[in-house]
């Protein structure tokens, strides 16, 4: 579809912009998940996490930390990686992480829930702040199509990854505001909630570019023959 890469280009502007430090340090993490998408979409190796079409999120979040944060401690960077595992295992378990079967709310929706309930972890929270977190994450990625351009993995796909990487850091900072106790969605219903969604969803959203932005822009495309697995 010939999308030129862009995290280079943004990454060179925040550098200068490094004076405006809220704004410099709030699209970082956009940058960075981008860069990593723009990467899988050119057929680079990037690792599943938990797919490919979803693979800048945690990563991104994780490079901010270690990156912003003077506390990231190599402890710290393990256990980050560890909850986000194990959210990760109790949607694949309970429900599903494919974009095919479930919609992007499977893989993008569920790579935001791993990276923020992970990121609560390690500023501090509580297990049920961390639970929390990953719930929010989930809650409003709910009924979030799959419909990539062209059935490239590029549009919307890319993007979305850098939005969703800024929406786990944000909720894992706000369930550290509340100790969660009157939460009232918990990450077990949630899991439950998407799965039923994506049940719900029609074939035409998950995956196939049949339908929503890929039918939109689909005289836009350019036909191209998949030879790598992107998703």
């Amino acid at each position: 579809m010939n999308v030129r890469r862009r995290a280079p280009q943004l990454a060179a502007k925040l550098k200068v912009l490094r004076e405006t430090e809220i704004v410099n340090t709030q699209l970082w993490p956009m940058v960075y998940a981008m860069a990593v998408n723009e990467e899988n979409a050119a057929g680079g190796r990037v690792v599943t996490a938990p797919t490919n079409g979803a693979a800048g999120i945690i990563p991104a979040v994780l490079h901010y930390f270690r990156k912003f944060n003077p506390h990231a401690t190599q402890e710290r960077v393990e256990n980050f990686l560890l909850t986000a595992g194990a959210i990760g295992i109790l949607y694949k378990t309970n429900a599903s992480i494919s974009g095919a079967d479930v919609g992007c709310q499977g893989e993008v929706g569920v790579a935001c829930s791993m990276a923020a309930g992970a990121y609560a972890e390690v500023i501090g929270g509580t297990p049920k702040q961390v639970e929390n977190a990953a719930e929010m994450a989930m809650e409003h990625h709910l009924g979030l199509t799959c419909d990539p351009v062209g059935g490239l993995v590029q549009i919307p796909c890319i993007e979305r990854n850098g939005i969703a990487a800024e929406k786990a850091l944000k909720l894992g900072t706000l369930a550290l505001l509340e100790d969660g106790t009157d939460k009232k969605v918990s990450l077990d219903e949630v899991i439950r909630t998407m799965l039923q969604t994506g049940r719900d969803m029609k074939a035409t959203y998950k995956e196939t570019s049949l339908a929503g932005l890929a039918a939109t822009l689909r005289k836009k495309a350019v036909p191209v023959s998949v030879r790598v697995v992107e998703c």
